[in-house]
Formats: C-alpha cells, sequence, structure tokens
C-alpha cells in the first residue's frame, strides 16, 4: 500500500523533548519560518497526508480515518480568533543585528534572540537622542517611502516592519520587536505623551496577528482625541492623523518612553490626574532656536487668550519674536514683573494657559478668572473637560433657547458635559460648518453667532 508522506505536526503539549519544546517555543513566538520560527507555528501547514486514489488504508484506518485524526486543532485560546480578525496586518520578524544576520545563517532571515532584561538596559548604555531627532528620523522614512517587509532591511540597517522602524527612530543598536521594545522604554501615562514616545500593542497569545506600534506626533488639537502617528505598516510608511489609541485594539496600546531621551524626564508617570497633553514640557522647548509642537500650542493658547494681534503668520514650531512678545503679555496681564514677564513660559505661565485660568491679554487686572472679548466670549479654556463655571451654564441655557439642546437630559447646569460638547456640535453644523470647525467646543465665533 501506499504510505502517508507528513510535514512537520505540532508539537505535543506535555512532551519534554527537546525538539517539541523548541517548536512550543517558535510557536508561541508566532514567527514565519523565515524569521526564524517553525511550521508548526502556523496552524494551516500542520499536516499533509497522501494517499492513494484507491483509498489505501494504514493501519486499518481508513482515508477519511486518517485526515480526521490529524485535522487542525481548534485554537487553545478563543481570544486568537478574534485577534486574528482584527488585528492589524503587521506581521514582524524577530529580534536582528542591523542589516540582518550573518549570510552565512541557515535561511538568512532575522533570528530571534535572547530578549534583554531590564537590568541588562539602562540609560548609560543606549544611544542618547532628542525628541526632535526622533521625528526627524521617522520623517526619512515617511519621505522615502520605504515598502513595508518583515524581511527585508533599509539602507541604514533596519527591518521594514513596525519595529524595525521605531528600532531605527530610536536609534537603537539593533532590530527589535514588539515583544522587546518596552525593555528599552519607561512605561507612561497616556496623558503625558509627546512627540517621540511610542504607543505599543504586544499580544503575547500571537504576536504576528494584531502586534503593532506607533510614533507619537503630537495631538491634531486640543481635544485630544486623535494624534499625528508615524507608523511602518502596508504598503509603506505613513503619517496620518490617527484616533487614539489606533483603529482597533485601541484600548489594549500602552504608552512608552525611551530610556535614553536627552533634554527631557524618562520618568514613568506619577499618577497625578492633569489635563491630557497638558504637562508643562521643560523651558528647553521655548526660545530662541526652538522649534517643536511646543512652540505651536503655547501660541495657539496665546491666541485664544487675546494675543492674536502679535502674529502675522502662524502661530508655528518656530520659535520668533512674536511668541516671545505674546507670552510677555500675557505674564504682564496677570501683573508680573521683571524676570517673571521675560516673554518665556515657565510652568506657571504654562499652568494658566493650558487650564484656562488667570487674565486673558488686555483683560482687567482685577479680574479673577477668564475675562471675555468684545462678544462676551470667555475664552476656550473654560468649555474644556472637567470646566465648571457660569459660562458653560450661560452657553447652555443659550443653546435651549435657539433650539439646540435635545441632548441635556437635565440641566444646563455650570459643569462641562458631553451633552454640551454634542449640543455646540449641532448648533456648529447648523451654520455648514464641518471636521474641526465643528468639534463641539465654542470659539469666538460659535459664540458671536450663537448670541447674536
Amino acid at each position: 500500500m501506499s504510505v502517508p508522506v507528513f510535514e512537520e505536526f505540532e508539537p505535543a503539549p506535555d512532551c519534554g523533548c527537546p525538539g517539541c519544546a523548541r517548536r512550543r517555543r517558535d510557536l508561541a513566538l508566532g514567527l514565519p519560518v523565515r524569521a526564524g520560527g517553525h511550521p508548526a507555528a502556523h496552524g494551516a501547514r500542520r499536516a499533509l497526508v497522501l494517499v492513494t486514489a484507491a483509498g489505501a488504508v494504514l493501519g486499518g484506518g481508513g482515508a477519511s480515518g486518517i485526515a480526521a485524526a490529524l485535522a487542525p486543532a481548534a485554537p487553545a485560546d478563543a481570544t486568537d480568533a478574534t485577534d486574528a480578525a482584527l488585528g492589524s496586518d503587521t506581521p514582524q520578524g524577530g529580534r536582528a543585528p542591523l542589516h540582518g544576520p550573518p549570510a552565512a545563517q541557515a535561511d538568512g532571515g532575522p533570528t530571534p534572540g535572547a530578549v534583554p532584561t531590564t537590568s541588562q538596559i539602562s540609560t548609560e548604555t543606549l544611544r542618547r537622542t532628542t525628541r526632535t531627532e526622533i521625528i526627524n528620523r521617522a520623517k526619512r522614512w515617511v519621505t522615502a517611502q520605504v515598502p513595508y517587509s518583515m524581511e527585508k532591511y533599509w539602507s541604514d540597517g533596519y527591518r521594514q516592519d513596525c519595529s524595525g522602524y521605531i528600532s531605527m527612530a530610536w536609534n537603537l543598536s539593533s532590530n527589535e520587536w514588539t515583544g522587546s521594545l518596552d525593555r528599552f522604554a519607561v512605561r507612561i501615562d497616556r496623558t503625558e505623551l509627546q512627540p517621540g514616545d511610542i504607543l505599543l500593542f504586544h499580544n503575547p497569545a500571537n504576536p504576528t496577528r494584531g502586534s503593532h506600534v506607533t510614533i507619537f506626533g503630537g495631538w491634531t488639537d486640543y481635544t485630544h482625541t486623535s494624534y499625528v502617528a508615524y507608523e511602518q505598516t502596508k504598503p509603506r510608511t505613513r503619517k496620518q492623523a490617527t484616533p487614539m489609541a489606533y483603529w482597533e485594539n485601541s484600548s489594549r496600546y500602552v504608552a512608552y518612553r525611551y530610556k535614553g531621551l536627552a533634554g527631557g524626564s524618562t520618568g514613568a508617570g506619577s499618577g497625578a490626574t492633569v489635563p491630557a497633553g497638558t504637562a508643562y514640557p521643560g523651558g528647553s522647548e521655548f526660545g530662541p532656536g526652538a522649534d517643536n509642537a511646543h512652540v505651536t500650542k503655547l501660541g495657539r493658547m496665546l491666541v485664544d487668550r487675546g494675543g492674536k494681534r502679535f502674529y502675522t503668520t502662524g502661530p508655528g514650531p518656530k520659535w520668533g519674536e512674536a511668541d516671545r512678545r505674546a507670552t510677555r503679555a500675557f505674564q504682564l496681564a496677570q501683573g508680573w514683573k521683571g524676570k517673571e514677564a521675560d516673554g518665556l513660559p515657565g510652568p506657571h505661565t504654562w499652568k494658566l494657559l493650558v487650564s484656562g485660568t488667570g487674565r486673558d491679554i488686555g483683560g482687567s487686572s482685577g479680574s479673577s478668572g477668564p475675562s471675555t472679548d468684545a462678544n462676551g466670549f470667555p475664552g476656550r479654556g473654560s468649555f474644556r473637560p472637567g470646566q465648571s463655571n457660569a459660562y458653560v451654564e450661560k452657553l447652555g441655557k443659550q443653546l435651549v433657547k435657539r433650539g439646540f439642546g435635545k441632548h441635556y437630559l437635565s440641566g444646563p447646569g455650570p459643569r462641562w458635559t458631553e451633552a454640551d460638547r454634542r449640543n455646540v456640535e449641532a448648533f456648529q453644523r447648523a451654520q455648514g460648518w464641518r471636521g474641526a470647525a465643528a468639534d463641539g467646543y465654542p470659539g469666538p465665533e460659535t459664540w458671536r453667532r450663537l448670541f447674536r
């Protein structure tokens, strides 16, 4: 009779032989064959049986019996099937040196190595880099439109997949993967994210299904519901606005900060309850020569607080005399003198701006809160999550009066709620506005039209 020919089979879970133990490790890693994994890691290639057309039997069992005995087993964890359906299409290679493994290796693909422990990695052994350098390296691949590949290496030596992209941006001395990148970083809260940090999802049950990592490039606006993501995904490197934290598996993404970061703290989150993205970034981010997203954010906040007249263009990321003059005007509005009003934002200046408190530029020196403009608009800072003031209640009552109060189940009241935002959004859409112009947060023009 004909003898069936078998390919590799899945290792027995209770077998202690070195071969099965190794295959179980490869299966856990979920790596493809060419990346150092084993065929047993892929359910579609568990077994192949060739039988004769005459339906020869083996050991008394029919062909149907053989097929049934060798049928793929159900996943050990039911979440594997869900991850397979929902996971990002970003398979990745394992840990490997720059430019890939030596040509003498068996299959020429990246070979998974031992994952370094936290004690083996310190800020002294890491290559020091700045946030600006991280983002600039990330931009190079975007400009070059580097094709996605888990096997190929770009001219700079880094593997062309999502984890290789982070290894490149962080200037690591090797190609890492989603299972090891966290060893080079400290975990932070999402509220502390700054450009150059990453959002990482590693799926330990099946790393090639869903695992992905992106570079945080800054918030798209003050709502902090989406951010600019730099990522390596099919078909090529891209930069685009992305919902926090990703399109799928959002809750499973963890924020990390590179340990070797120069010119900034790498400490983990303290757990303090501060509004998202409002932590003071440090004095080094402002002043002559500064060029970063924090300068843009500062300028926009100053414009909201009455500093628009200082800007002929912008605000933008490059520090200029307009930023200094607007900052100084805001500081003088608080009654500060001397070094306290030098035009460079310190922690106190920043706190007043991001919280919407203090006196606006040109506001009354005797006011104890946000002043209003000619139309009575108190500033965007009065309408943020967590804010509670008379302006919120005034806004709500006017929305009801104008026929845009359907989202209120009670109130309106002085505390800003999602109902306020949705009613404002409805009013803005009624003006024909779309996109960021209809985000549900009132600006001067929304306020003017609402109360005219």
